[in-house]
């Protein structure tokens, strides 16, 4: 094995020297530059800084507003609430960690980072691959004109958490565990030691990340697929969701799939040598989806949009004559819940 094992960690870093010490109890240094742990903080702090409002105002701008009540926006809140999460929960303990270059209030910080940010991973993966699904089934109509209500979209946000608890509990329970990753600063599972739960690591990565990637891989072709004729039979309002969908299921591939990737190939070559900025890396990039979602949500839905900026400035809207025009018709035809 090309790191050191200890009871309650893993560091990619051969103790030959005896400069190894537990991550719960004194800086790790000796793996990376006080600049690089400084850098990790800086970079957890502006994802907090950012990605707290955006959610919070996706959120409650979903909550007030009764137009926002369909299958994709649903999606979307429920994505932002997953990052509400992982933000609260995980991005606090993150920025201190990497300030005193370790895990400075123990072992309960790699839980609490790695169980936050693992819940929050799969309900958003799963989300995402229900609002592709539900984009397939109204444009492609392999089953007639069945169509997502609000029933079936509750039920869909309730499978979803459904689905992270049973991904994320067992790890506190002692199946498997959540352990520092890379410069130990961040949390995260346990691939790398012989105290790793092979049959639950297994069934992770089958069902909860490579089943989810493939519907919405697949979904999103079909609809690339159908292309803009969409746009002539369903409508410009349906062809501007299935875009935003098309563009979620692309970011969060991007933000994601380079650390299950990663996490894939530590699991299958235990024991290879790699060094503390290999896992690192990933691992803060895929929560950098906390701030994309939103943003894009933002920027490619007009709905939302329109009704972002009535609620933001109190029912008026500061963007010029025709967009105070289309906040009119907003005000008209949206009310608050």
């Amino acid at each position: 094995m090309n790191g050191t094992e200890g009871p309650d960690f893993y560091i990619p870093w051969l103790n030959t020297t005896g400069v190894v010490r537990s991550p719960y109890e004194y800086p790790q240094y000796y793996m990376a530059t006080p600049a690089a742990y400084a850098f990790s903080a800086a970079y957890m702090l502006f994802l907090f800084v950012v990605g707290l409002p955006v959610n919070i105002v996706t959120v409650l701008v979903t909550l007030q507003h009764k137009k926002l009540r369909s299958h994709i926006h649903y999606m979307q809140a429920n994505v932002a609430v997953a990052n509400l999460f992982m933000v609260i929960g995980a991005f606090p303990t993150t920025i201190y960690s990497s300030m005193n270059g370790y895990f400075a209030i123990g072992r309960l910080g790699a839980v609490f980072e790695g169980f936050f940010c693992f819940i929050c991973i799969i309900v958003s993966i799963w989300s995402v691959a229900l609002m592709a699904f539900e984009r397939f089934v109204v444009v492609c109509k392999p089953m007639s004109n069945f169509r997502f209500g609000e029933n079936f979209s509750i039920m869909a946000v309730c499978f979803t958490w459904l689905m992270g608890c049973i991904a994320s509990v067992p790890p506190l329970l002692g199946v498997s565990r959540y352990i520092g990753e890379g410069m130990q600063n961040i949390g995260g599972l346990d691939y790398y030691t012989r105290h790793t739960n092979e049959p639950y690591l297994m069934y992770l990565f089958a069902c909860h990340i490579w089943v989810p990637v493939i519907i919405m891989v697949s979904c999103s072709v079909c609809l690339l697929c159908a292309g803009k004729e969409s746009e002539t039979v369903q409508g410009r309002s349906e062809w501007e969701t299935t875009r935003l969908a098309v563009i979620m299921v692309i970011t969060f591939l991007v933000s994601i799939l380079p650390y299950a990737f990663t996490a894939w190939w530590l699991f299958t070559h235990r024991g290879a040598e790699y060094g503390p900025i290999f896992m690192t890396v990933p691992s803060l990039y895929a929560k950098s989806y906390a701030i994309y979602n939103p943003i894009f949500y933002f920027w490619m839905n007009n709905h939302f949009r329109q009704c972002t900026i009535y609620t933001l400035c109190c029912g008026k809207n500061p963007m010029g004559e025709e967009e105070r025009s289309t906040s009119g018709r907003i005000h008209s035809s949206v009310s608050p819940a």
